[in-house]
């Protein structure tokens, strides 16, 4: 299916651009997702009129991105967990309950933004973990794990 970006996607394009990707990729995540557009002549003809509009919010969006991950960036989280005496969770702490913490600090982070790179944390102490706040800007935090006695 032809479509045309309304705003950056990785691994598909930029602004703009008219791809085409898989049909059910379009129908299903980026036109629902206010993403993309059918690549119609009409639609080409509307965005070439709102494309300085467009591209300006995309600026802007970008711009705020960048500040609150300049603030993010080399952060240090600190959340409990219920631990053994082995340093191990009895649970382990998800993307959820990294954006639940960020969020209680005062960060609008959705769970879909935290990348965490080996999957949940399973044991106590400092773990890496990446923030994606925008296509371009991606912010590393330090999340440390303790045990907390049951």
């Amino acid at each position: 299916m032809q479509i045309i970006l309304l705003e950056k996607v990785v691994n598909v394009g930029n602004l703009g651009d008219v791809v085409k990707v898989k049909d059910g990729y379009a129908r299903n995540f980026l036109i629902p997702q206010r993403m993309a557009r059918r690549a119609t002549t009409s639609a080409i003809a509307e965005f070439e009129v709102k494309r300085a509009e467009l591209e300006k919010a995309a600026a802007a969006k970008l711009s705020a991105s960048q500040t609150q991950g300049e603030k993010l960036s080399g952060m240090t989280i600190t959340i409990a967990q219920k631990a053994g005496v082995d340093g191990r969770l009895f649970g382990s702490v998800t993307n959820f309950d990294i954006a639940e913490a960020l969020t209680k600090q005062g960060f609008a982070v959705e769970k879909s933004q935290v990348r965490m790179p080996v999957g949940p944390l399973k044991t106590t102490g400092d773990h890496a973990v990446a923030v994606a706040l925008h296509t371009d800007v991606v912010a590393e935090i330090t999340i440390s794990v303790v045990g907390e006695t049951a």
